[in-house]
């Protein structure tokens, strides 16, 4: 059914401004610093309403300062839960606003820095999440470094 133009609703969308290509070339050596990147990336998926499906959970998170990691802290923590992320300590500024994104939604957040590839280190952070926090209930294993090998045989835990 069409309408007359006077009874026709008239629907306000709101318009947001995105970054547009191209961007600026950048490289930085390993391990990257998401602070020094423009434009920034977007992590905190504001339209994302929490449901707290993860209520007195404790989620630590490896590679949790930056990227994909930050962006799992701070919806993990819209979702109700605790957060500990594990970052390496030349990343302390991107973990720093990571912490501040996870503060913002009301929720408690441990940062720990050191090395994944260190398993003594692993079971260190384990330990001090749940020493923090009194239990663990999620693991996001999300550190990572693409190294480029011939075969599967190649990969080792380093």
């Amino acid at each position: 059914m069409l309408r007359s133009p006077r009874t026709q609703r008239v629907r306000k969308t709101r318009v947001k401004t995105q970054p547009a290509p191209p961007f600026p070339r950048q490289h930085q050596r390993r391990p990257g610093i998401e602070a020094k990147i423009h434009p920034a990336p977007r992590f905190d998926a504001r339209e994302y309403k929490g449901g707290g499906v993860l209520f007195n959970k404790v989620a630590l998170i490896t590679g949790g300062d930056s990227g994909i990691g930050r962006a799992a802290a701070v919806l993990c923590a819209r979702e109700g839960a605790e957060i500990a992320i594990v970052y390496l300590k030349q990343e302390q500024e991107d973990a720093e606003r990571t912490a501040e994104a996870v503060a913002q939604e009301g929720r408690r957040i441990l940062l720990i820095p050191g090395d994944v590839r260190r398993s003594a280190f692993c079971k260190r952070a384990v330990e001090k999440t749940i020493t923090r926090f009194g239990h663990l209930d999620i693991l996001v294993n999300n550190a990572a470094y693409q190294k480029h090998r011939d075969s599967k045989g190649q990969i080792d835990d380093e």
